[in-house]
């Protein structure tokens, strides 16, 4: 069952806004999302956060100073994925422009798995680095912080996951989530981290007179690559991180961009002079993230790093095959999925779900883990058996059943189950042994009973209401397109009652309406759609623009019917 919901626009705050020239249509919606001023939705680099407000960016940036000027040896440990690549991307680029001696370490995730492990600070040790700096991880790295002190290497930890109630002894920490930390956006990516302190380092030797007699860097020239990790991470799009995507994607419609992110743009087809924030998490973020699921993101991060445009779009196409790929290990993996969910008894009443199956793809159950959390409505844990010979698992969470708090429950309750588990409210990991997979499964149920509201179990979406038919046109779909949508500024979807003329299923899986509303008439489309409406059906839908044969058309694209 799904409950469609409106989002209420204070009329008042509606119309605050269009008297400070805000079209119509965008005052009604930014109402609707809680802004009040025009000045809210300021992007300028001028508005963004400080960096000396970011707790020990400047403590990172004196570190990295002194490095730089001893001309120590830097090592980035990275993420495998988008967040980490294009973070590890962001710190290569802006310590060499700033003439360090840095290079990139990637764990591989089948054997090494996440953050700075004492088996990947071994790795690294092997190199010899005087500095070691994670990228999106090594909050929870105690262990590896103390073996990279035992070899005689320092630690800046760059991260933005939540911690445990204890941190790394590391030389220093940034993290805008880390106790005492008073950064008002919470929500930055570990790329949007690693920004922060490239931008305190370069104020650090500014103010050594570093840049005395040469040029400084323009750290401007990597946002196009915040704004990808940033999206792509499905992190909470507050106004400081709109700012950042807004301002990369300015970036890519005007051409300067990362010759990988180009190449990416090109390998997918798509125009980076339409670039949207859509783009970013739903075709630029999976193609990366590719390379980490299935092979080694060392690939690419080397994509990002080129400034050769040939060998730029040799590795896209690389990463849009593997892509590929993806797509159908991904598939298999959803026809065992439900064959599974078939065997649960029953499956509508339980409360969250974890799923095992011995042939599953490691580095694809988070895939599979949030197709079926939306399926079901339901938090979702699904295992795949590692290298290791233990089982790897990646959940995603629904409103109201914060995941990583419910994991770290779970191993309070039982020792030693969870051998390793960490991450977010809505998407989070663990690792644990073959034979307690049963045990986990019953745990993570009973934590999600406990937890969840009964009313979280139901659906709901929250629609912004009937849209005026004057507005089924291409002028309002561009409009729409071209502001910065993403996770907690969710993009518009309007609900609406209407008559349907014509309708057609498309390669047995998409369905294609004709649809009529008073006067106005407009083409829409269901992907993957689960029933054909009779005469007249209510719907959920956004509006966008359809592009055949160089021709755009304005269509409604369907959410949800009824």
């Amino acid at each position: 069952m799904t409950r469609l919901t409106h989002r209420p626009a204070p009329p008042r705050a509606a119309w605050q806004l269009e008297q400070q020239g805000l079209h119509p249509l965008l005052a009604r919606l930014y109402a609707a999302r809680g802004v009040t001023d025009k000045a809210q939705l300021d992007y300028d680099l001028k508005s963004l956060l400080p960096p000396a407000r970011l707790t020990h960016a400047a403590d990172a940036a004196c570190l990295l100073a002194d490095a730089i000027e001893a001309e120590a040896r830097l090592l980035i440990v990275g993420d495998y994925d988008c967040d980490g690549a294009t973070a590890t991307a962001v710190g290569i680029r802006a310590l060499k422009a700033f003439g360090a001696e840095v290079d990139f370490l990637l764990p591989d995730r089948f054997k090494l798995g996440y953050g700075l492990s004492p088996e990947i600070v071994d790795l690294a040790a092997e190199r010899t680095p005087d500095l070691i700096i994670t990228v999106d991880n090594g909050i929870a790295s105690h262990e590896g912080v103390e073996r990279a002190r035992q070899h005689g290497i320092a630690t800046l930890i760059t991260d933005h996951h939540l911690p445990a109630p204890t941190l790394p002894l590391a030389d220093c920490i940034v993290n805008p989530n880390q106790p005492g930390c008073a950064f008002p956006s919470k929500s930055m990516a570990g790329v949007g981290v690693m920004f922060y302190v490239m931008l305190a380092l370069r104020a650090e030797l500014r103010e050594r007179g570093f840049f005395a007699g040469r040029r400084e860097p323009n750290l401007a020239r990597l946002l196009d690559l915040v704004a990808l990790g940033t999206v792509a991470d499905v992190v909470k799009l507050d106004h400081n991180n709109r700012i950042l995507v807004s301002q990369g994607l300015q970036r890519m419609r005007a051409g300067q961009m990362q010759p990988g992110i180009l190449a990416l743009f090109q390998a997918a087809g798509r125009d980076p002079a339409k670039a949207t924030a859509s783009d970013l998490g739903f075709i630029l973020g999976p193609r990366l993230n590719a390379a980490g699921r299935l092979a080694d993101m060392r690939l690419g991060v080397e994509c990002l790093l080129t400034d050769d445009p040939s060998r730029a779009l040799e590795i896209a196409r690389q990463l849009d095959a593997l892509n590929r790929e993806r797509r159908e290990i991904e598939g298999e993996m959803q026809e065992t999925a439900q064959r599974l969910l078939e065997s649960l008894t029953p499956t509508d009443d339980a409360p969250a779900v974890a799923l095992f199956d011995a042939h599953w793809h490691e580095g694809v159950v988070g895939i599979l883990a949030a197709r079926l959390k939306d399926q079901l409505h339901r938090p979702v844990f699904a295992f795949a058996q590692g290298e290791s010979g233990l089982l790897k698992g990646s959940g995603r969470s629904i409103p109201g059943l914060h995941l990583r708090d419910a994991l770290d429950l779970i191993a309070k309750r039982a020792p030693g189950l969870l051998l390793r588990f960490g991450g977010h409210a809505l998407a989070a990991g663990a690792t644990l042994k073959v034979e307690d997979f049963a045990r986990f499964r019953d745990a993570f149920a009973a934590v999600a009973a406990e937890l969840l509201d009964p009313a979280a179990l139901t659906r709901s979406l929250e629609t912004d209401g009937p849209l005026e038919s004057a507005y089924y046109a291409l002028e309002a779909a561009r409009l729409l397109e071209q502001e910065i949508w993403g996770q907690g500024f969710p993009p518009p979807l309007f609900m609406d009652q209407f008559t349907v003329e014509e309708q057609r299923v498309l390669k047995e899986k998409h369905l294609k309406l004709r649809l009529r509303k008073g006067n106005a008439r407009i083409e829409a489309i269901q992907f993957n759609f689960t029933r054909q409406p009779g005469p007249t059906a209510r719907l959920a839908f956004r509006l966008a623009i359809n592009e055949y044969k160089g021709i755009e058309t304005p269509q409604l694209v369907v959410e949800y019917l009824e």
